[in-house]
């Protein structure tokens, strides 16, 4: 359930090509550390990217743990897409909303996010195509930090290192 279907470095390291073979017409991104580092600045050329899918007619809806509703409506703005804030991955209620929004079958939708714990096990709950990126920054705090080496462990396990 925490092995992701695929990874990458970085969000826009994903072409609208890759999603394409994979059979994926939608994507769900997570915010924090995958569209915006911890200090809220985005992801260099994370417009031109979600654009560059748009053209491909591969749609987008942001879901995002995050209680604060006004950072998610800035960056859902700015790439002109929906969004659910405090979608509470992994739980199925936030991923069913963006399902919802977007109108495809669950197979046909990437999740795209940061952490194993939260967007990789909520997508693989709803069988839809995980796809795992590195954290754009560091953690801030102890707990994060403890979470990322807890992450990096198991990656390695399951990738067999």
């Amino acid at each position: 359930m925490l092995k992701p279907k695929a990874q990458f470095d970085k969000v826009t390291d994903i072409t609208a090509k890759f999603l394409k073979q994979n059979n994926i017409n939608a994507v769900i991104l997570d915010v924090d550390n995958t569209l915006i580092d911890l200090d809220r600045k985005p992801l260099k050329n994370i417009e031109k990217w979600a654009d560059s899918l748009k053209d491909e007619k591969i749609k987008i809806c942001i879901a995002s743990n995050s209680i604060k509703k006004e950072k998610v409506t800035k960056v859902a703005e700015k790439l002109d897409v929906p969004f659910i804030y405090f979608s509470t991955k992994p739980l199925k209620r936030g991923l069913k909303k963006a399902k919802n929004i977007l109108q495809e079958k669950n197979e046909n939708i990437a999740e795209i996010g940061d952490q194993l714990f939260t967007d990789v096990l909520g997508a693989n709950r709803m069988k839809m195509f995980s796809i795992l990126t590195k954290p754009i920054s560091g953690e801030k705090t102890k707990l994060g930090a403890l979470k990322r080496k807890i992450e990096k462990i198991y990656l390695k396990k399951i990738e067999g290192k």
